[in-house]
C-alpha cells in the first residue's frame, strides 16, 4: 500500500512532537483518531540529520506494531539510543531533519558470485540486507546518495556487519532487498 503525503506529514509530525515531548519542548502526542489510518503493521526507519550528516537512524525491518508506534518509538530510539551519537540534545532539536522510510517486503536477490551481484543491484532503488553467519546490516536506498559506487556501497554495508570489507565479494552472504516509501521534512 503507498501512504499519501498526508499521512507522510502525519507521521513526521508525530515523529517530531515525540522527540519534543521527551526533551520537555511540549506535549507528548495523543495516539487517538489521527493515525487510525495508519494502523497496517509496517517495518519502518526513522533517520535524523543535522546539517545534512547523520545525527541517528533506527528501524525495524519487521514490522513491531502498528506503523505510527513504529515511527514513535523508533524516533526515540534514533534520537536517544543510537549508540553511534550521543543523545539528542533540546539545544538540538531546531537544528535536526526528520526522515521517514516505510518500507516494503524483503525479498532475496538470487545471485552466483560478486559479479553478479553488482550487475543485479540497483542503485539508488534497492535497500539491502546482507546477512553472514550472525552477522547482518541493512543499507537504506538512501544511502546510495553518500554511496554510488556498488562496490563501494557493499564493503560499507559488510564493515558495518562487523565483516571484512570484501567479505560480499569473497564469502557469497545473503542478500535481500526492498523499497521504501520515504517522506522527509521540508
Amino acid at each position: 500500500m503507498e501512504f499519501t503525503n498526508e499521512q507522510g506529514q502525519t507521521l513526521l509530525k508525530l515523529a517530531r512532537r515525540t522527540i519534543a515531548s521527551r526533551l520537555g519542548r511540549g506535549e507528548a502526542p495523543e495516539c487517538g483518531d489521527d493515525y487510525r489510518d495508519l494502523q497496517q503493521q509496517r517495518a519502518v526507519f526513522v533517520t535524523l540529520k543535522k546539517r545534512g550528516r547523520l545525527r541517528g537512524c533506527i528501524g525495524n525491518l519487521e514490522p513491531v506494531g502498528p506503523l505510527w508506534q513504529g515511527v514513535r518509538d523508533n524516533a526515540l530510539n534514533a534520537a536517544f539510543n543510537d549508540f553511534r551519537f550521543p543523545p539528542l540534545t533540546a539545544e538540538e532539536i531546531d537544528e535536526v531533519h526528520i526522515d521517514i522510510s516505510i518500507l516494503g517486503p524483503a525479498v532475496p536477490l538470487e545471485y552466483s558470485d560478486a559479479d553478479d551481484l553488482l550487475a543485479k543491484l540497483q542503485p539508488g532503488l534497492d535497500g539491502v540486507i546482507l546477512r553472514s553467519g550472525t552477522a547482518g546490516a541493512t543499507f537504506l536506498p538512501q544511502v546510495w546518495q553518500q554511496l554510488p559506487d556498488p562496490e563501494n556501497f557493499l564493503y560499507h554495508l559488510c564493515r558495518k556487519a562487523g565483516l571484512s570489507g570484501l567479505a560480499w565479494r569473497h564469502s557469497q552472504p545473503e542478500i535481500l532487498i526492498y523499497r521504501v516509501q520515504s517522506f522527509e521534512e521540508e
